[in-house]
């Protein structure tokens, strides 16, 4: 697997075709964790959403604690954000 020097590194070099689970479920871990990045729930569960759509167990089991601790509001704004990043890209 390739590795990602994620400091600086930009969403936008993702697409829906290139991305791969493991990177997608890596985004989410990083946002989950706040490593390089301001901690961020909502874009975690967007990432593990993501990740679970390219089949993801992990993603799976991670996207659901993520959500047991957010808002009703938080959630439909992270999975809003995983349909609009699936559409951009």
């Amino acid at each position: 697997m390739a590795r990602y020097i994620w400091s600086g590194f930009e969403e936008t070099q993702l697409t829906a075709k290139s991305a791969e689970a493991e990177t997608l479920l890596h985004m989410g871990l990083t946002y989950s964790t706040g490593r390089d990045v301001e901690t961020d729930l909502v874009a975690a569960h967007k990432w593990f959403n993501l990740a679970a759509l390219k089949g993801s167990q992990r993603a799976r089991t991670y996207r659901m604690e993520i959500a047991s601790e957010l808002s009703r509001t938080d959630l439909r704004m992270a999975q809003r954000q995983a349909r609009e990043w699936l559409r951009k890209h």
